[in-house]
């Protein structure tokens, strides 16, 4: 069994290319059953297959008879709209080994633009729940994820990784004290009411601001949301009328279009007389045009835009880092020797099968003897003689047939299966 991978991420791709693979959770069932049917079509069997897809990584998980990875990577390429060969100038493939170390890296923090969060761990469980629940998981996958699990518990119980970290969410709450001089004098909105939403939420709130309101698709999320920071809750049809009300503007939504043009923040401008605005967009794909970026008075920051803000503290992390890449080393190492132990599997298989079989003819040979009044104990020897002549027939044989040097290697072989002492 093959195992391979194939991702993009915040340090190989940049974002505009990201949001071209980037999968709702509820795009990715049907994404896993076409992935398989095109690389399954090569392999003539579908293949294990999960797919990872978060604002700073895309990444495929497959498991299968032999590494599929160029028609992998033809199929991701085929499913964003790009020529193969820009994807693998941007993309890593990994195989075996590789793959274990790069899941578990993930898994912990390790990979992470903030190094050491532990939302990274969330979303993989969530894309295997996923994968699970779309009968794209076997055994292979599985046990590489459930290590992967195991793991990343053991380097943020044995290890300080998580310690002084900034979370993206606190690095834009950071960037806006900055170009505002108290929060509490601020009206801020968010847009969407997903995971990255509620954690900018939690981190805003704690600097008590003057209003926080909530624009989303669905009322009910949002105002269940609001809800919980005392907020009010708007429909994203009336966010264009509303914009100018906001200081603070932070977006995070699974639209595969932009939701706040250029035309609507240049209104919102001169409403505020060009106070100036903060505008941080977690989205991939973006949820606000770039071109944003360059009128005057607004300060727009995307997910690659935080990276050096988060990177604060890296150097304070080193020591654990070192410690949780010797515990990742250990996962792997177990990892390989399963997946190596998994290729004898279909002749344990046979041998398991050939032993029954010989077992039932002599347990039926000795019941008839029995039946007709035969001494038991002239059975039971019977019985063992029958099993153990069939057992070593193969061996036997082994040793008469061929030339001297065949002789030979089945002479050392047999020895040490046969013969060898119990320790």
């Amino acid at each position: 069994m093959a195992v391979w991978a194939l991702g993009i991420n915040h340090t190989t791709a940049p974002l505009d290319l990201r949001g071209r693979f980037a999968f709702a959770l509820d795009q990715i069932e049907p994404t896993l059953h076409a992935l398989r049917d095109t690389v399954g079509a090569r392999l003539g069997r579908q293949p294990e297959a999960a797919i990872l897809s978060t604002c700073n990584r895309t990444e495929i998980y497959c498991a299968g008879a032999q590494p599929e990875i160029d028609s992998t990577v033809e199929w991701l390429a085929q499913s964003g709209g790009v020529a193969p060969g820009l994807l693998r100038s941007h993309a890593y493939t990994l195989q075996d080994a590789g793959v274990a170390r790069h899941a578990f890296r993930v898994a912990s923090g390790l990979d992470s633009m903030v190094l050491g969060e532990a939302q990274i761990l969330g979303q993989l469980k969530d894309a295997v729940r996923v994968a699970d629940e779309a009968g794209a998981l076997g055994t292979t996958l599985n046990q590489l994820f459930q290590r992967s699990f195991a793991v990343a518990k053991e380097v943020r119980t044995a290890t300080e990784i998580g310690a002084h970290s900034i979370s993206m969410s606190a690095a834009a709450v950071r960037l806006a004290g900055q170009l505002f001089e108290d929060l509490s004098k601020v009206r801020v909105l968010f847009v969407g009411a997903g995971e990255m939403i509620e954690l900018a939420a939690t981190h805003f709130a704690a600097k008590s601001p003057r209003s926080i309101a909530i624009a989303n698709r669905t009322l009910e999320r949002g105002e269940k949301l609001a809800g919980r920071f005392g907020g009010e809750t708007m429909r994203l049809a009336d966010l264009p009328a509303r914009l100018h009300e906001f200081d603070v503007v932070v977006s995070s939504t699974a639209s595969q279009l932009p939701i706040i043009g250029l035309g609507a923040v240049e209104r919102a401008l001169r409403a505020r007389r060009h106070r100036p605005m903060f505008m941080v967009d977690l989205a991939v794909p973006r949820d606000i045009e770039p071109e944003v970026k360059a009128l005057e008075d607004v300060y727009l920051y995307t997910v690659d835009d935080l990276a050096h803000v988060v990177q604060a503290g890296h150097a304070n992390r080193q020591a654990a880092v070192a410690q949780a890449e010797a515990i990742i080393d250990a996962g792997v190492q177990s990892f390989v020797h399963w997946l190596d132990q998994r290729h004898a599997v279909p002749l344990i298989q046979q041998l398991n099968l050939q032993a029954d079989e010989w077992r039932a003819a002599e347990l039926a040979r000795a019941r008839k003897l029995l039946a007709r009044g035969e001494d038991v104990e002239a059975v039971l020897d019977a019985l063992s003689r029958g099993l153990t002549q069939k057992l070593l027939h193969g061996a036997m044989a082994e040793l008469r047939a061929g030339d001297a040097d065949a002789r030979q290697r089945a002479s050392q072989a047999i020895e040490h299966f046969f013969l060898r002492k119990e320790r």
